[in-house]
């Protein structure tokens, strides 16, 4: 079944979601990790792309939350809310040997999006909030990231294609943790001090 988010209030239909690591210093330090001398993408698969936030039945997996872009015309064309969900134990176990992280982070809903809405406002002054049973929990925005959404856009495209409607994720901040079955999490982006995109979920288990 192909997956879908929702534009505007329509469904459309992205191949992938390209996915940007390390793009936030607060969160490359929170993880003890070095800062990349190029942007490191990665790629989940339309079959990651969910609704709704579940937890697999196997993996400790935590969250990322991240402004999410919907791409058209090999342009930025509406903005989002995503998650990049990380089986963490697993992820863990592939980088000590050196192997893909595709066992970690393409998995079947690994990639948990809002609604999207178009934009084709400030790009800078774009920023996320991310709440777990009411408490703030990350917080980050365009004005915080190593690489901007321009920039990511512009150097995935030297070795890859962006069909329209893929999504491009761009990195999460600091404030990363795991997602436990029954928390209500509540994902905002904003433009400068306007709420323009909303999304909360409850977290479920696979049946």
């Amino acid at each position: 079944m192909i997956r879908s988010v929702w534009f505007d209030t329509k469904e459309v239909y992205p191949s992938k979601v390209v996915c940007v690591a390390r793009n936030y210093l607060s969160h490359i330090k929170e993880l003890g990790n070095t800062v990349p001398e190029q942007a490191v993408f990665f790629i989940k698969p339309n079959s990651a792309i969910s609704h709704d936030l579940v937890l697999p039945a196997d993996g400790i997996v935590a969250y990322e939350a991240e402004i999410a872009f919907l791409i058209r015309d090999n342009v930025i064309f509406g903005v989002g809310f995503g998650l990049d969900l990380t089986k963490r134990d697993v992820q863990a176990a592939l980088k000590t040997k050196g192997l893909p992280w595709e066992r970690a982070k393409a998995f079947d809903g690994a990639a948990v999006l809002s609604p999207f809405v178009p934009f084709n406002g400030d790009i800078t002054g774009l920023s996320l909030r991310l709440s777990i049973n009411g408490d703030v929990v990350q917080q980050g925005g365009v004005a915080d990231m190593i690489n901007s959404p321009t920039t990511l856009l512009i150097e995935a495209k030297t070795f890859l294609s962006f069909e329209d409607n893929d999504i491009l994720m761009t990195g999460t901040p600091e404030g990363v943790g795991l997602v436990k079955a029954g928390d209500r999490f509540l994902g905002q982006i904003f433009q400068g001090d306007v709420l323009v995109v909303e999304q909360d979920w409850l977290v479920g288990t696979a049946v």
